[in-house]
Parts: structure tokens; C-alpha cells; sequence
């Protein structure tokens, strides 16, 4: 599928603050995303949607949003410029699709879609109705993220060998709709691998062949508590990600290796708001490191914010969910 990036012609809005709706619920919504676009002065919370009225209510009573609802045909109704999607995996294609049609932008969270063929219906809906698609994939916008991918670009560690990324919690199966594969359309891959993948394509670009496994390791349940995989780059080296849910104890790390050099980072993936560190070692060269404190969601949040104000393509695209779950189920597949 192809994709061109290009300026849409929008409705006038009021420019003064971008009007948001949240749908779906969660914990993560309650912890970490509201209040961070609680911070953003060009931003305000005006609906929230669960299917729940009473989760709704107590989201909607707790960060002073104007509107509550159950239905999310009027929830779309209601006076917002752009919706937070965080409902179930299952519960983004219709509610994407209903947005663009209502003339929303949006920011999804991952993975995009169940499959990559309701993810290209979502990117198309999006097009046609002159609106942008965004995914929240964070972890690109720690500065220790960017410096390492200037560092990469400027060939500061020669050309790339292999870029490693590891995401792995302790995740017991519990009533969590990730547990349930028509709901979640899989475990560990989609919900961490998702971010693995979408850190390779941003050091390492384009990913011309992916092969890998999916088990369980130690949890059993209808879905993965283990995935890895292994990638070749089009424009060298490889890449390697490894994600579970099955580990009590872990290392999560970045590694990258280049001919000159190599770049690691650590106490990032996983972590909010931690310290974390970026060493560099370069051949003939004093080992170097740097800490640095970031709340990757804000920084996402503030790009989408102006594209969506701007009626721009941000960051992070539809695309690139597309592409995302594309890889995946290459994974899985074999």
C-alpha cells in the first residue's frame, strides 16, 4: 500500500485550543494520558466515551470534561476537533472509521487494527474524509532516542551492524480483554512488539525481511507470553526484539552496534518519567554517558497537538501502524 503526505483542506476551527474526546476508559488513560494532556495549555478535555456510563461519568467527573457518554455515535457529535482512541484492539477499526467519517483526527493507540486489512480500510477512511491518523508510540520521542538516532544519521558509529530492542514485564493472565484473542488479536507481540518494531524502523528505516516466534514460554493462556524476531534493514544490518510477559526480573535494553562504534540505552523502555542513560562507545575514544528525565507522552502529545491544530501530518502516522502490524503478522504467520 502507498501512501503520499499532503496538506488537507479542513474546516475552520477555533485555533485557541484543540478540543479533545477520549474513548475507552482504561488504566492507562486514567494514569497517564489525562493527566499529561491535563498539562498541555493548548489543549482541552471536552467528551469522554466508555461503554460503561458509570466508567464514563467517574473519567469524565475526575479531569472536568464537559460531556459524558455510551453512545459513541453522539459522543462524535459532541463539540471536539479530535479523539483519543484507547477502547479494546477490537473496538479501533469501527471507531476510527466513525471518526474520520465525523471529520475527527486521531490518535490510536496500538496496535492499529486486528488485522492489516482493517488497518488499510482505517488509513483510507482517514484520507477520504481529510483527516490525519496518528499512533501513540511513544517511546520515539525521548531525547535520548533522538540524539541516538542523530547520532546514527551523522554516521558517528559507522554503518550499522545490528540494533537490539527488549521489552519484557511479568504479566499473569488475568479478565485483561489482551488475554482474549478476538479482542486483543494476540499477547505479547501485539502489545510490546508493536513497540519494539516501530524503534527499529526509526534507527534502522525500512525493513525488508522479518522472521520470528511466538510461544508460551512460561503463561498459558489464548494468546503469546513470548515473541521475538529478527529483521533485515534495506539499508544495512539487521535488527533483533525480544518481548514477554513472563519475566519477573528483566534487562530492558537498546543496543546499537555500528563498524566504528556502538550506542546503548538503558531504564527507558518500560519506565516513565525515570532517569535514564545513553552511553556511547566509539573506537579509540573515552566511553561517554548522559542522563536524561522525559515524559514521552507529553512530548508526543505536543506534536500531535500541533499537527492537528495545523491540520498536519504528525510524527507518527497511520502508515506506520499499518506497516507495524504488517510485520507482525509475518511473525506469526510462521
Amino acid at each position: 500500500m502507498e501512501t503520499k503526505s499532503k496538506k488537507r483542506i479542513m474546516p475552520k476551527r477555533d485555533r485557541s485550543k484543540l478540543k479533545w474526546g477520549v474513548a475507552g476508559c482504561g488504566k492507562y488513560l486514567e494514569t497517564t494520558f489525562l493527566p499529561t494532556l491535563q498539562n498541555l495549555k493548548k489543549s482541552r478535555l471536552i467528551s469522554v466515551y466508555s461503554s460503561s456510563m458509570d466508567r464514563a461519568m467517574f473519567i469524565s467527573n475526575k479531569f472536568n470534561a464537559i460531556n459524558h457518554f455510551n453512545d459513541y455515535d453522539e459522543f462524535l457529535k459532541s463539540d471536539i476537533d479530535a479523539v483519543y482512541i484507547a477502547s479494546k484492539n477490537s473496538d479501533h477499526f469501527l471507531q476510527v472509521i466513525k471518526a474520520a467519517e465525523a471529520g475527527k483526527h486521531i490518535l490510536c493507540e496500538k496496535p492499529l487494527a486486528l488485522n492489516s486489512k482493517e488497518a488499510e480500510k482505517m488509513l483510507r477512511a482517514c484520507e477520504k474524509n481529510n483527516v490525519y491518523l496518528s499512533m501513540n508510540y511513544v517511546y520515539r520521542f525521548h531525547p535520548l532516542v533522538i540524539k541516538a538516532k542523530e547520532l546514527i544519521a551523522k554516521l558517528v558509529i559507522g554503518k550499522i551492524v545490528s540494533i537490539s530492542t527488549n521489552f519484557n514485564i511479568d504479566f499473569p493472565p488475568n479478565d485483561n480483554f489482551r488475554f482474549k484473542k478476538e479482542l486483543s488479536g494476540g499477547g505479547a507481540l501485539r502489545d510490546l512488539g508493536t513497540h519494539m518494531l516501530d524503534l527499529l524502523m526509526f534507527f534502522g528505516g525500512e525493513i525488508a525481511e522479518i522472521s520470528g516466534n511466538i510461544d508460551n514460554v512460561i503463561y498459558k493462556s489464548e494468546v503469546d507470553d513470548f515473541a521475538n524476531g529478527i529483521v533485515r534493514f534495506t539499508k544495512s544490518g539487521y535488527g533483533y526484539f525480544n518481548v514477554s510477559y513472563n519475566t519477573k526480573k528483566h534487562f530492558n535494553r537498546i543496543e546499537i552496534l555500528g563498524q566504528n562504534g556502538a550506542i546503548g540505552i538503558d531504564n527507558m523502555v518500560g519506565r516513565r518519567n525515570a532517569s535514564s542513560r545513553l552511553t556511547i562507545e566509539l573506537s579509540g575514544e573515552a566511553k561517554k554517558a548522559f542522563r536524561k528525565k522525559a515524559n514521552n507522552q507529553a512530548l508526543l502529545l505536543k506534536d500531535v497537538q500541533k499537527a492537528f491544530k495545523a491540520n498536519k501530518e504528525p510524527q507518527v502516522t497511520g502508515f506506520d501502524g499499518f506497516n507495524n502490524i504488517r510485520l507482525m503478522e509475518e511473525v506469526e504467520k510462521k
